[in-house]
């Protein structure tokens, strides 16, 4: 792995010979730009510059794994092959925090459409495994707690009913919305994913928990929304 850093190394400062004679760390330009303008003002690859500390080492990074929104979506692992180990966990802090941040707000709100809920859960468009999370609500559909019943290759067997209504019975909750990723950006449900839909919203009948809807996590392409809801798409009466 030295070795594969080494030669990231010697990239950088060869493109960096390329572009100029001799540049500083840190380009004060960006934070001049900052400072005046505010972080609006500023592109991708300039606010990464302020992350990392080397313009051409944003550059590299963006190059290597092709889009800032690749690039967030890279594990700690993947970095490590690029960045001393303390510069990767700072880039990957840096790049959750939006959307910590969105999933902070959109959390203190009443989860009442598919929509807060994709907001709620931004962090698991991040994921680069399948999660599967219960949120369980009070009367007024407000957060009571969120818990990630199951990590891995979601199945019926890993997502036994029990797992999702022992949380829901332990916290009194009125309802729940079951929310899982998939990693590939696509949020197409799959023939699985219908059956446990099924299964657990007869299973909350039963218990007389309301199952408010199940959420798959994706990312928007070509104006395809970001997620599929089944109660949107009519399995959760």
């Amino acid at each position: 792995m030295s070795q594969h850093i080494f030669q990231f190394e010697s990239e950088l400062q060869n493109s960096s010979r390329e572009a100029a004679p001799s540049s500083p760390s840190l380009s004060p330009t960006v934070s001049e730009k900052l400072q005046r303008y505010g972080s609006s003002a500023l592109s991708g690859v300039e606010h990464l510059t302020l992350i990392l500390g080397k313009e051409d080492l944003a550059l590299a990074l963006v190059r290597q794994f092709g889009s800032i929104k690749a690039l967030s979506r890279a594990s700690i692992q993947q970095l490590l092959q690029f960045l001393p180990h303390r510069k990767a966990e700072m880039l990957v802090a840096a790049l959750s925090m939006s959307t910590i941040a969105e999933s902070e707000y959109a959390r203190s709100e009443a989860f009442d459409s598919p929509e807060s809920v994709y907001s709620a859960c931004a962090d698991m468009k991040l994921f680069n495994q399948e999660v599967l999370r219960v949120i369980l609500l009070d009367t007024r559909q407000r957060l009571i707690t969120m818990i990630d019943v199951t990590k891995g290759g979601l199945n019926e067997s890993l997502a036994h009913p029990r797992e999702i209504f022992r949380p829901a019975i332990s916290h009194s909750a009125n309802s729940f919305i079951l929310v899982h990723n998939h990693p590939s950006g696509d949020p197409s449900p799959s023939e699985a994913d219908l059956r446990l839909t099924r299964r657990l919203n007869e299973a909350a009948r039963i218990l007389q928990i309301q199952m408010l809807d199940h959420v798959i996590m994706g990312h928007p392409i070509s104006g395809r929304q970001g997620y599929f809801s089944f109660k949107e798409a009519g399995t959760i009466g």
